[in-house]
């Protein structure tokens, strides 16, 4: 099984490649030749990444508001997959959540899901039945930012520290997991606040896709051609 995983971890590094490529790509194309500004969306969600830096480097650390999203992004893709939550332990410095199974998904998703950012995305529009948002767009999206901004520093920070959640099923497969879906997600932010759709999104991460394989398989055809 520790070699099923190594092997696909490293299957999923041209996707990684094409993910990265991707996010350029739509950088590039959110930036109109002809633009002098940068839209007000992206100043936004940029100015509120930007505060949590100044945040995350000026003052204590809420170390554990990032345990209790932690262990709840456990208890809630545990549940979401079928999983008994059994308990649940948050501390100052280390936190647990007690399952009645467990998967890479539900181990490693507290590294590429944004529980924070998340939820403010659905009460924005849950509040969006009932209210008008539109005044307070920009606000919502400098939330966003800032809340991603919090899962981005600690999830880097975590990921320098002695993991069990890495360890326990391989660093190649993990690592390429949790940067796939970070840099996916980032890909999203990206479409929310300039000009490309999610359709752009969709086409332009399939050309990419298909692209790094294509290149994949034809260095390795070289390699045996050669040997």
């Amino acid at each position: 099984m520790r070699l099923l995983r190594l092997i696909i971890g490293m299957l999923l590094l041209p996707a990684c490649f094409a993910a990265s490529r991707l996010a350029l790509e739509l950088t590039s194309a959110s930036h109109s030749p002809g633009a002098a500004t940068i839209p007000p969306a992206a100043m936004a969600i940029g100015g509120g990444y930007l505060l949590w830096l100044a945040v995350y480097f000026t003052m204590p650390k809420p170390v554990r508001t990032y345990i209790l999203a932690h262990e709840l992004t456990h208890a809630l893709w545990g549940a979401l997959m079928g999983a008994r939550i059994f308990g649940m332990s948050i501390s100052r410095d280390r936190g647990s959540v007690t399952l009645s199974k467990t998967n890479f998904l539900i181990t490693l998703a507290p590294y590429f899901f944004p529980l924070y950012t998340v939820l403010a995305v659905i009460v924005y529009y849950v509040l969006a039945i009932f209210y008008d948002p539109e005044p307070y767009h920009l606000w919502w999206l400098a939330v966003v930012g800032f809340t991603w901004g919090f899962h981005f520093t600690f999830t880097i920070s975590s990921l320098l520290q002695h993991q069990t959640d890495i360890q326990a099923y391989g660093t190649i497969f993990s690592y390429s997991i949790i940067y796939l879906f970070n840099t996916l997600g980032i890909c999203l932010w990206i479409v929310l606040v300039s000009s490309p759709t999610i359709e752009d999104l969709v086409s332009m991460a399939g050309t990419e896709m298909a692209e790094a394989w294509w290149t994949c398989c034809d260095f390795v055809q070289s390699l045996l051609d050669k040997y």
